[in-house]
């Protein structure tokens, strides 16, 4: 696994992103250290989720420096496949195999890309479907689970690649509240083991009560950033309206 030389799993220098002529990240900088949670929050189009997809290498950047995990993602020769092994990411679906049960769905990666042994994979299942409260599930296939349990799977098949980084981008928004509070609790979890993550979310209670820095982008570039009091006493009229209307 591979790490940074300092504490910074993450670092943004400047970070540009183009769709033809049109420019959806503007020169965006941050970092996030070892251990931290990080959130993103912003209207749709502001840039939040393309900025989470450049992290796992999902979107190439055409200006600046992007490194994560001790690799240069700015540079052409980054190798995507290890990359992936050290940062999950977690999507609103959960693109589940339907024909697999839970423990199949689990440790499929392991096994492909680690070549770990059927006991071995089968061994991590447990630990992570314990993690995420699902330990009586893993003989279910995602037919008979909920959207919020189908989502803690997704979770604990990222977590069985023991990432260094867990992304998560809009993971409770196909969801009822209740079922959003339980994956909620999950990745609540997650932050106070120690996990370090990037959170894209609508969420605004979650991000301030876990996240150590929440990041306000609009229109492609960082408004606003601190902790949870900036939604007390925002600095700018767009946080300002942003909150009030409870995006």
């Amino acid at each position: 696994m591979a790490s940074t030389a300092n504490s910074n799993i993450v670092e943004f220098h400047n970070v540009r992103k183009l769709y033809g002529e049109l420019e959806v990240l503007k020169g965006v900088s941050f970092s996030v250290p070892k251990g931290s949670v990080v959130a993103l929050i912003g209207r749709s189009g502001s840039g939040k989720s393309t900025a989470l997809r450049c992290v796992n290498g999902l979107e190439a950047i055409q200006g600046g420096e992007l490194h994560v995990c001790g690799r240069r993602l700015h540079e052409p020769n980054v190798d995507l496949r290890a990359l992936r092994k050290d940062v999950g990411i977690v999507f609103q679906s959960y693109n589940l195999f339907p024909h697999k049960t839970v423990e199949e769905n689990i440790t499929l990666s392991p096994r492909l890309t680690k070549r770990l042994s059927k006991a071995h994979a089968r061994e991590i299942a447990e630990r992570v479907l314990a993690e995420v409260g699902l330990s009586d599930k893993a003989k279910s296939y995602p037919e008979q689970l909920s959207g919020g349990q189908q989502q803690r799977v997704a979770i604990a098949r990222s977590l069985a690649m023991e990432p260094e980084l867990m992304l998560f981008d809009e993971v409770t928004s196909a969801l009822d509240p209740e079922l959003t509070g339980e994956v909620l609790k999950t990745i609540e979890s997650l932050a106070k083991a120690g996990m370090t993550m990037i959170l894209v979310t609508h969420e605004m209670s979650f991000a301030k009560r876990v996240a150590n820095q929440i990041i306000f982008m609009h229109q492609g570039v960082i408004w606003e950033t601190g902790d949870g009091t900036m939604f007390d006493a925002p600095r700018t009229p767009e946080l300002r309206n942003f909150v009030s209307n409870g995006l």
